[in-house]
């Protein structure tokens, strides 16, 4: 029986915006991989103390520092860590966020999610992107395998990080069960609890400027008033950094009293929020995958996303896609995609066939397979 160690110190199950993206892989590779694997045993490293295994597999350690900071747990990963290989008798480590300690005493496979220090390197803070662009090329390179979570990501690993192809393996997210389309009943209940109207376009996801969030309020704002009522524009999630564009674009549009903020969004109501909406909008600049497309698709909710990194391979013939930065080709979609009912029939019967693609359980076979190539190696 292989040994299995995974550094999943970034996990984090607090209701917060920071529990979602990486979290949610870390977390749901953790759940089912004992049971894509079984002969392994697992050894998790962590600093969240909700997680509990209910797996006999899947053993836990939970760590003292102070590993959720970046600099407690940077010096973590470079000294108990290192340590933790020996003292565990690992036979491979498994590092779930770009980093891997510079002494292992066995091989180490990476997962990679992003690459957007490279690509967007004016929105990280200084030490912060050059820790991660030095460690990250560092780590890919002494890597005996890398996992991404889209072919973009993968693409974006073997030009920045001079790896060959054959060494980056690509296993893409899942959506949960709970993801699906919800009786009417359940929806309205839900919609007359949070005072929602019975029509509106949802954007879910962190404010910050990578989302685009702004220009979604400038393109909501140009939809047409001589057709159909407009439906309110229902803006969903955490404050990020650099938030105050998207409020400065709803002031300078004029749609103060169309746009509804409904902060933060627990994990447990998404999918009733997904099903409640008329139209999912998520016109981000760049996504290491692009989890909510999945999840509104997989809701029956049709969905308009950005043709650009990774989102074009979630949404593959069922969203809509139009360039990030053209305020009128989104504007237009999402006229179509409120008005045109043929067009929205399809695209909810191609979502839902879209989603069923994409699952937690497959993710986890295929890390699972990642590690037996290293482990036969």
């Amino acid at each position: 029986m292989s040994t299995i160690g995974l550094n999943a110190q970034l996990l984090n199950l607090a209701g917060s915006y920071r529990s979602a993206g990486i979290h949610r892989y870390i977390y749901h590779l953790l759940t089912e991989l004992p049971g894509a694997a079984p002969h392994h045993r697992y050894v998790a490293f962590l600093n969240e103390r909700q997680m509990v295994s209910a797996h006999p597999t899947l053993q836990t350690r939970y760590t003292r520092w102070p590993a959720r900071r970046p600099l407690g747990r940077i010096i973590w990963e470079q000294t108990a860590l290192p340590l933790a290989t020996f003292t565990e008798r690992l036979s491979l480590l498994h590092a779930l966020a770009f980093v891997r300690p510079v002494i292992a005493a066995c091989p180490v496979v990476i997962t990679i999610y992003d690459l957007s220090f490279e690509r967007m390197p004016e929105r990280f803070p200084l030490f912060q992107r050059l820790y991660l662009r030095s460690l990250t090329r560092y780590s890919a390179r002494r890597a005996a395998r890398l996992i991404t979570i889209s072919e973009s990501t993968k693409n974006d690993v073997v030009q920045f990080c001079g790896v060959p192809p054959d060494k980056v393996v690509v296993t893409y997210c899942g959506v949960d069960e709970p993801y699906r389309p919800l009786s009417t009943g359940e929806v309205e209940r839900f919609r007359a609890e949070k005072g929602l109207p019975a029509h509106f376009i949802l954007y879910l996801g962190t404010l910050e400027p990578r989302k685009n969030v702004a220009n979604l309020v400038r393109a909501y704002a140009a939809l047409p008033r001589n057709g159909p009522e407009r439906p309110k524009l229902v803006i969903a999630g955490g404050k990020g950094w650099g938030y105050d564009d998207v409020f400065a674009a709803v002031e300078q549009t004029g749609v103060q009293s169309d746009v509804i903020w409904a902060g933060y969004v627990p994990q447990s109501e998404l999918p009733l929020w997904y099903n409640s909406a008329d139209l999912f909008v998520f016109p981000s600049w760049f996504e290491g995958f692009g989890l909510p497309v999945l999840e509104a698709m997989a809701c029956g909710v049709p969905a308009i996303t950005s043709n650009v990194s990774s989102l074009p391979e979630v949404a593959g013939d069922a969203a809509l896609t139009v360039p990030p930065a053209d305020t009128r080709a989104l504007s237009e979609a999402m006229e179509r995609a409120l008005y045109d009912l043929p067009l929205r029939a399809q695209m909810r019967e191609r979502g839902l066939r879209q989603a069923q693609s994409f699952s937690w359980k497959r993710t986890a076979r295929q890390t699972a397979d990642v590690y037996q190539q290293v482990l036969g190696d």
